[in-house]
């Protein structure tokens, strides 16, 4: 913590909170993000890097380096430059990370899309973003009539419609032609669409430093545990969350490629799919939401499985608090799986509070239940008073800034959401209400929008929620406030 002087004059305490993890800073590296997660991944040519579980093909990292120099050849031979969106509207599939790196690597900027959303919501997001190009699969193909912008489709068979690329002819393309690009870390890289702490979906700019960080951070007690010259074990990484939002980027794709795993591919959540995935593929390691961790406690489908067959040590729930009380639940039906929380923004590139050792077999400091984590290395943390403003000391619930070297560059064409988000001193301010305790470890309380006020009291619909959720009768809950009349 460290000492400031209040709007009044009189000396007065500021409460600034820094990451647990003294022994690592984040390197100056002048990289790309490519570049960075697959710098010397020669030596491991032949693991693999990604398999589709819907059809069992998979990837060794050697076909996969293969490809993505394919893919860069064939966006620059389509035209596309440095500083060029490319909109891609794709479920989960093996594909995804190549055709993501191979627009990096021309220089593009690659902008994710919820293939599920509605026609109109993608016109928005690739109007907004300026995209120069869009691919998609079959599905959504009929979503895309209209644009005025070229389209690629993945995975079609037969003769593509009139004026559509079929994706397939990027990888076939001769890698050895792509152009050398001038790029600096600096450069946007991401573009992918959030709403922010209020307000419509905005772009967030994200770069190749950015990135890189996240990266660093997130794996940093993993990589600790192996000297150069030592290979680290193989493990196997559940790619169930959306790969076009940024954890499915940052979390699951670069941060498990630049530790040399293998992303096990899902398209989409189905209890007894999931678990069969888990068990047939060896996972190792799982990103979840509560949802889904609700549906594996309370589900009889569970049952129908052997789960000592499992080899699954950890699940990190992300995305929505975890309640102690569901942990408990999960802990119980799934004996011997660590369980913990993360926390993370679009804005900040990703995860910006966990237990970063989590699931390799050595905490830190053993994760609490309720807690989200601590500051990754690199990262400040200050709780603000939502009335006067003031850094709140440990245990004050106030809302969360974050800053570091992950935070966004900004709003795309919006600066005036930039300058509402991230103030004059580079604090980003979230709009989630929390705290911390003596020990570091944060506790997420609830959106300070969502807040309900009654009778002078501040209500916490997701208290509320964990509470219902304990009955045996209840499978799921929402509470929500209502205007008094």
């Amino acid at each position: 913590m460290t000492g400031g002087r209040g709007d009044g004059g009189a000396e007065e305490q500021e409460f600034i909170f820094e990451s647990k993890i003294k022994s690592f800073a984040i390197p100056e590296i002048q990289m790309t993000l490519p570049e960075f997660v697959f710098d010397g991944v020669e030596e491991y040519a032949s693991r693999v890097a990604i398999v589709d579980s819907s059809d069992g093909r998979e990837y060794t990292y050697g076909e996969f380096t293969r490809l993505v120099k394919n893919v860069t050849a064939g966006f620059a031979g389509l035209g596309l430059k440095k500083g060029d969106v490319v909109c891609v509207v794709l479920p989960n599939v093996a594909e995804y990370y190549i055709l993501v790196f191979g627009i990096l690597n021309v220089g593009g900027i690659f902008s994710g899309c919820n293939p599920y959303a509605h026609r109109s919501e993608i016109h928005k997001l690739v109007l907004d973003s300026e995209a120069k190009l869009v691919i998609t699969d079959p599905p959504n193909l009929s979503k895309m009539t209209g644009m005025n912008v070229p389209r690629m489709v993945l995975g079609a068979r037969g003769e593509s419609p009139a004026g559509i690329i079929p994706v397939e002819t990027l990888f076939t393309s001769d890698g050895s032609k792509a152009p050398p690009v001038t790029m600096s870390p600096d450069d946007v890289c991401l573009l992918p669409y959030s709403s922010g702490t209020t307000g419509k979906p905005k772009g967030v700019m994200i770069t190749h430093r950015n990135l890189i960080a996240n990266v660093c951070q997130s794996t940093c007690q993993r990589q600790a545990r192996f000297s150069a010259d030592q290979i680290p074990p193989q493990e196997a990484v559940l790619g169930l969350m959306p790969f076009f939002h940024i954890y499915g980027i940052t979390g699951i794709g670069c941060a498990q490629f630049r530790t040399r795993g293998t992303v096990v591919v899902m398209e989409r959540f189905e209890i007894r799919k999931l678990l069969q995935v888990l068990i047939k593929y060896g996972v190792s390691y799982a990103p979840l939401v509560p949802p889904i961790i609700l549906s594996l406690v309370k589900s009889p489908i569970v049952d129908e499985f052997d789960l000592s067959a499992l080899k699954l040590r950890a699940i990190i729930c992300a995305a929505a608090p975890l309640s102690s009380e569901l942990q408990q639940a999960f802990e119980k039906k799934f004996p011997g799986v660590q369980t913990t929380q993360a926390y993370g923004l679009t804005e900040y590139s990703c995860v910006t509070l966990s237990h970063p050792s989590i699931g390799y077999g050595e905490n830190i400091v053993p994760a609490k239940q309720g807690s989200v984590g601590f500051a990754m290395p690199g990262t400040k943390l200050k709780f603000l008073d939502p009335i006067t403003g003031k850094t709140l000391p440990p245990n004050a619930h106030g809302e969360i800034c974050i800053k570091g070297p992950t935070v966004m560059k900004g709003y795309f064409k919006n600066p005036t959401a930039t300058e509402n988000t991230i103030d004059k001193d580079g604090w980003l301010h979230t709009g989630d209400i929390g705290y911390i305790d003596e020990d570091g470890d944060v506790f997420i309380v609830e959106r300070l929008k969502e807040l309900i006020k009654y009778k002078g009291f501040q209500v916490s619909p997701a208290e509320l929620e964990a509470l219902f959720l304990t009955h045996p009768a209840v499978i799921d809950a929402a509470v929500v406030g209502q205007v008094a009349t």
